[in-house]
């Protein structure tokens, strides 16, 4: 054992003190994460309609707690295996609660997005070092069963978040899903304080700040140029945004090529069995996590299912994502993580395929629940070897950055894909529903404004039809059929990058054999350096 109590990283047996104890205490505090990233989706429909928002807003209040995470993460990750992963974690899980606390009693969306992104910043401070200690603190096998357990868990109980939310909003007022992770924030500060191990083999370089800070305004303002891009009038923020975007990130990677600690070693990012591994698991995620947010509303809005039912028709999803990922970790010890990569992108693929082809304005459950069964096994095989390559191929006092990475893979895929697809939701909406005012006898009759209001938000549409119940049932069926429009889109464009996931890694990531004789090769040339290397057979 090192000094600060965590094994040796080159003794492929070895796991830490307590390990059942250590372990359970890193997915109590990612659970927490999960849970608020997850549970505002069933309650965009309840929120919209007490601010009268717009989709776009729903769209913010839906992606800012993953841009919260996803801008923050890599910069945290670099501080935390300076100055303390415990530390660092103990922040994240102690500022969740103000954070909460502020989404659930917000006076207006714009408060409750900011509310999210706060949130995101605190898991950002916790969520990234969970991995980073199973990194430093197991290896081998154990590793991999780890991560399997962490990433099976963790995806299960995000997906969870709709099922506790909508029995919530059965009873209570929508800011009662913002409180559902305070028991649990308390329960894992505890067992955090109680079993995590203070120190694990962090690095004694300072951190790259200045690379931090670009790291964010990129994340950043990419995030928000695609969310603003489909909102009227918007041009010049949705250009100011991609500039910023484009700027921070030259800057970025001209500092990463330069500093002599680099936030981010681009010679390692550079590594086949890390940056395929890391673009894969940003689709495999994203796609997740933007089937679950356009789900959520397609049940209640077109199928007029309760909160609880919607919440509770995920429950396939969580179920088959737990069943699978052990068996994950064995097809990535047997047969390579390409092959379980090739086979969770398949599933993924007929689940998109199915939502598109068979989710409709009359389907019956077993058609919803078939898809999410699709979803679930898909997100089950592609996620254990998409973060199992990251973390084994990094050198250890690098475990930062391989965890960063694996949380950017859901964070930046899921705020990147649910962007993506609420952005052609909201113009796919906005089209159908302004052709079908076109085309009605009525729609000379319709102003700009309640034309504005109708094809803001499916929310706003029917407050429209409550103001004018003489044409309600006209505007909540063509609410719905535009609805159906835009999902298509959205499932279209989702489909897309499935393929192209699909094909990448089946051109560009190695197979077994080659992947071993990768890692062993990594593994030799970081033993050359001050650092000490993940063992390649982990």
């Amino acid at each position: 054992m090192s000094q600060s109590g965590a094994p040796r990283i080159d003794d492929p047996h070895e796991a830490p003190a307590r390990a059942p104890l250590v372990l359970a205490s890193l997915i109590i505090v990612a659970a927490v994460a999960n849970l608020n990233l997850s549970v505002a989706n069933v309650a965009l429909p309840a929120i919209g309609k007490a601010f009268d928002s717009s989709q776009t807003a729903l769209n913010l209040i839906a992606v800012g707690y993953s841009l919260g995470l996803a801008a923050s993460v890599l910069y945290l990750g670099a501080v935390g295996d300076r100055h303390g992963r415990k530390l660092l974690l103990l922040l994240g899980v102690s500022l969740s609660v103000p954070a909460c606390l502020l989404a659930a009693y917000a006076p207006s969306d714009t408060v409750l997005v900011l509310a999210r992104i706060l949130g995101g910043l605190s898991a950002g401070m916790a969520y990234p070092t969970t991995l980073a200690l199973i990194t430093a603190l197991w290896s081998g096998p154990g590793r991999t069963k780890s991560i399997a357990l962490w990433s099976a868990l963790g995806g299960g109980i995000s997906m969870l978040g709709p099922v506790i939310a909508g029995a919530l909003l059965e009873r209570f007022y929508w800011g009662s899903v913002f409180l559902v992770t305070l028991p649990l924030a308390v329960v894992a500060l505890v067992m955090a304080l109680l079993f995590i191990p203070a120190h694990a083999n962090e690095s004694t370089e300072p951190v790259d700040n200045l690379g931090g800070i670009l790291s964010v305004l990129l994340i950043a303002g990419l995030v928000l140029a695609i969310n603003f891009a489909a909102v009227p009038h918007e041009g010049p923020l949705v250009i100011g945004l991609v500039v910023i975007a484009l700027a921070a990130g030259a800057a970025f990677f001209w500092r990463q090529r330069r500093a002599p600690n680099p936030l981010y070693d681009l010679h390692v990012a550079g590594r086949r069995t890390f940056w395929v591994a890391a673009c894969a698991g940003i689709i495999v995620f994203g796609s997740m996590m933007g089937s679950a947010f356009v789900s959520q509303q397609y049940l209640q809005n077109v199928l007029e299912y309760n909160p609880v039912e919607a919440g509770a028709a995920i429950l396939p999803l969580v179920v088959m994502m737990v069943l699978v990922a052990p068996r994950s970790a064995k097809l990535v010890e047997t047969r390579g993580a390409r092959t379980t990569l090739l086979t969770g992108y398949a599933f993924l693929f007929l689940a998109f395929a199915w939502m598109l082809l068979f989710w409709g304005e009359d389907s019956r459950y077993w058609q919803i629940g078939f898809a999410y069964v699709l979803v679930g096994i898909g997100a089950g095989f592609a996620g254990t070897p998409a973060s199992h390559s990251l973390t084994g191929s990094v050198p250890v006092r690098r475990a930062g950055m391989a965890s960063g990475t694996a949380d950017l893979q859901r964070d930046l895929g899921g705020a990147v894909m649910q962007s993506i697809m609420g952005v052609l939701l909201t113009a796919g909406y906005a089209s159908a529903f302004s052709a079908a005012i076109a085309s009605s006898p009525e729609g000379a009759k319709v102003s700009d404004q309640v034309q504005s209001e109708l094809t803001k938000s499916f929310a706003s549409a029917g407050q429209v039809a409550q103001q004018h119940p003489q044409y309600a049932d006209q505007i909540v069926e063509a609410a719905r059929q535009s609805f159906l429009h835009g999902d298509d889109w959205a499932y279209t464009v989702g489909l897309a990058a499935i393929a192209l996931g699909a094909l990448l890694i089946f051109f560009m990531f190695p197979h077994r054999d080659a992947e071993r004789e990768l890692l062993r090769r990594y593994y030799a040339e970081d033993s050359a350096t001050t650092d000490r290397p993940h063992d390649p057979r982990a």
